[in-house]
């Protein structure tokens, strides 16, 4: 039979490296040259326009009708003078990618036609939304959606269509996208932190929450990944034995880029830099063919809004390199998979990191006000910010001595972990003056916070000196999601914070003793969920269920805590869910949760079926044929004895993989006959997923019998080192 893989690596071997089309100058001279942004802005608006759009971005105020038709006269004639001839309301609905229809700005007219695009045209679309998840919100029939303009993260061009940040909701009102909880939950930690803020400096008017997104992912050759249908199809391997020179030698990592991968690197951050993504850092990750990049920290909405459309162009791009880019969590069992590491934080519009503290105790009291909070909130809501980042693909990563662990803990580094242990444990003084520190003996914080941390790459949630870094985010995922929670729950701990000091007060205790009295009862009610040790250790597993902590392992059962009456009551006190959007959302997740599998089942039952056993029947036909033929000569049954353990074992594995496979099937007919959608995912999960690694393991011992030159499919040695 012909074999794809050959043809595959043929195509590999003839690969050049394409010119990288650089605009030859200093980045700053370039950098978000495709935007329109501020600078452009103020260029194609008039002042009081502009002063508009300023306004609307930094304070939520509305937009005029007149300053919306002379914005988007404005952003047509930059947008032509760059060549764009189309426009797209660009949004991102709960499919997990992003979303664009493309309009002309061309219109007929009696004599002729025109460019034309008008105020109404920015501001609201109406996209087609019957196709899109809704988790029952609405029925398929009922197609009318609507997007609307973002002002706050800022237009840009991709080839020549000019596209429109926007949230997209439903025709009753209801959040079909990601941006739009994002935004409230953003919404409610400002008013939150704000108004804590004032117990330390009424000059602050707004709290931003800041995200600097590392992403990680995989290089294959895309003439590899083309023959490899389990790849196209699902985004990782589901067969294929382990390499005998992995990542075990540790070389690849901040090693050498190669040749290739530096030019890809070079064009993707081109690309991305034109687009205002302020891309700072490139290096090779732990795996083969595995990398890394990173941005300077922005504005979370918009951090998030690059980080999609960097997945975007970075897929474009790899194209042009003979590449496919993988950003599933695990397309490579037995090496590391990918993350997407958030790194999170609050900035004043003083510029003050509330995470960061100062040299006055009453810098450190603020700093200690927003960090113990912040412990207390993801102690308060663990299981939350764990169903935020539950996927299928995430499942096979989570805790496999590569990632965090589904168990939610906080990492805070020895000395910080002490300081809050003194801080628990020491005598409130309410005879010392109150600008004086009000604890005998407390650590200064300024003396230890240089580099007070290591980083703990098996801590979900970890203090990194100056900001939270979350771990445990899967590399496909959209940041909107897990970003949204982190921030909603913070929003309500810092609101009733501020409740419970304000009544300490109003008995007429001073604010600063008021401040320190609660934080350090939180700072004993949230000790469990602190972990400095290694969280991958099996006595962690039992030192989490003796402290309390949750372990759950797999997305179905980590999304119910989406719909109970704790969860439910705080995205009611937040308004950042309405109990409809929070069980649709719990739904579309399941669904997509069991749908994946399906898939993966279906094309594992297909390759197995149609690539795999004939691969395998092949061989040992050739082999039968080769026994037969020293009989005939005449040789004794000791001298092809190899040859028959060979025979043997093939025939085993087939055997297996073949019942094992009719098993998997029966199992999905069952589960697909489950009308509940959380069953059906459990049952895929537990019934069907389960016959997954069995069956692995036999094809890839297969791999190991059958004659290299039969075997259909590219093997890891040849998927994981760049050609």
């Amino acid at each position: 039979m012909p074999n794809i893989r050959f043809k595959a690596l043929e195509a590999v071997l003839t690969r050049t490296i394409p010119e990288v089309k650089s605009p030859g100058a200093k980045i700053s001279d370039y950098f978000a040259a495709n935007v329109f942004d501020k600078k452009k802005m103020r260029e194609y608006l008039s002042r009081e326009a502009y002063q508009s759009i300023v306004n609307s971005i930094d304070n939520g105020e509305p937009i005029a009708r007149d300053t919306a038709e002379q914005t988007a006269s404005a952003m047509k004639g930059w947008a032509m003078s760059k060549g764009a001839t189309h426009y797209t309301h660009w949004f991102q609905p709960l499919t997990g990618t992003t979303a664009e229809k493309h309009d002309a700005f061309f219109e007929p007219t009696a004599d002729g036609a025109i460019e034309k695009f008008s105020g109404e045209a920015l501001a609201q679309q109406e996209p087609d939304a019957s196709s899109f998840p809704n988790g029952g919100i609405r029925n398929t029939f009922e197609a009318r959606g609507y997007t609307a303009w973002d002002p706050s993260s800022p237009a840009f061009i991709m080839g020549r269509t000019l596209c429109i940040p926007t949230v997209f909701v439903s025709y009753t009102g209801e959040a079909l996208d990601y941006k739009v909880p994002l935004l409230k939950a953003l919404s409610a930690l400002d008013k939150a932190a704000v108004d804590v803020c004032h117990y330390f400096d009424k000059g602050i008017e707004k709290v931003n929450a800041s995200l600097g997104i590392e992403q990680e992912y995989f290089l294959v050759d895309i003439a590899l990944f083309n023959a490899r249908p389990d790849m196209y199809l699902t985004g990782r391997t589901l067969f294929g034995h382990l390499s005998a020179k992995n990542q075990q030698l540790e070389d690849h990592y901040f090693g050498s880029i190669p040749d290739r991968v530096y030019a890809f690197m070079q064009d993707f951050e081109t690309e991305a830099l034109l687009l205002g993504i302020p891309l700072k850092t490139r290096h090779n990750e732990v795996a083969p063919s595995q990398f890394e990049c990173a941005p300077i920290y922005e504005e979370i909405n918009l951090a998030i809004d690059h980080n999609s459309l960097l997945m975007d162009v970075m897929d474009k791009v790899a194209k042009r390199h003979n590449f496919k880019v993988l950003l599933h969590e695990k397309p490579y069992a037995g090496v590391n998979g990918s993350g997407k590491h958030n790194n999170w934080s609050m900035i004043t519009n003083t510029g003050k990191n509330l995470l960061s503290p100062g040299k006055t105790p009453k810098n450190n009291l603020m700093f200690l006000t927003f960090f113990v909070n912040t412990i207390k909130a993801v102690s308060e809501h663990a299981d939350l910010l764990r169903a935020s980042i539950a996927t299928v693909n995430n499942d096979h990563r989570l805790g496999a001595n590569e990632a965090p662990p589904a168990i939610i803990s906080i990492f805070l580094g020895s000395q910080l972990n002490d300081v809050l242990d003194e801080i628990e444990t020491s005598r409130i003084s309410k005879k010392l003056k109150e600008e004086a520190l009000l604890w005998q003996g407390i650590p200064k914080i300024p003396q230890i916070l240089k580099d007070n941390t290591d980083r703990n790459r098996t801590s979900p949630f970890a203090f990194t000196g100056n900001k939270f870094e979350l771990r445990a985010v899967g590399s496909s995922a959209n940041s909107a999601n897990p970003m949204t929670i982190l921030n909603m729950i913070v929003a309500d701990q810092l609101k009733k914070f501020k409740l419970e000091v304000d009544k300490l007060i109003k008995k007429g205790e001073k604010k600063d003793l008021a401040l320190l009295t609660v934080i350090k009862r939180y700072i004993k009610e949230s000790k469990a969920i602190r972990f400095e040790g290694n969280g991958y250790s099996d006595e962690w597993e039992k030192e989490a269920e003796a402290r309390g902590l949750s372990n759950i392992k797999t997305t179905p059962k980590a999304l119910d805590v989406l719909v109970t009456e704790k969860t439910e009551k705080l995205f009611e006190d937040t308004r950042v869910f309405s109990r409809r959007e929070a069980h649709a959302r719990h739904d579309i997740l399941l669904e997509e949760f069991y749908k994946k599998l399906q898939i993966e089942a279906r094309v594992m039952g297909e390759l197995v079926n149609n690539i795999i056993i004939p691969a395998a029947i092949t061989y040992q036909s050739n082999l039968v044929e080769n026994v037969k033929g020293l009989k005939d000569i005449g040789l004794k049954a000791d001298t092809y004895a190899a040859q028959m353990d060979i025979i043997t074992k093939l025939a085993e594995h087939i055997n297996f993989i073949k019942t094992n496979v009719d098993q998997m099937v029966d199992a999905r007919r069952k589960a697909n006959k489950i009308e509940d959608t959380r069953e059906k995912a459990i049952a895929y999960d537990e019934q069907v997923k389960s016959f997954f690694q069995p069956i692995r393991y036999h094809v890839d011992k297969l791999e190991q019998l059958v004659d290299d030159s039969l075997w259909p499919l590219p093997k890891f040695r040849e998927l994981l080192f760049i050609k």
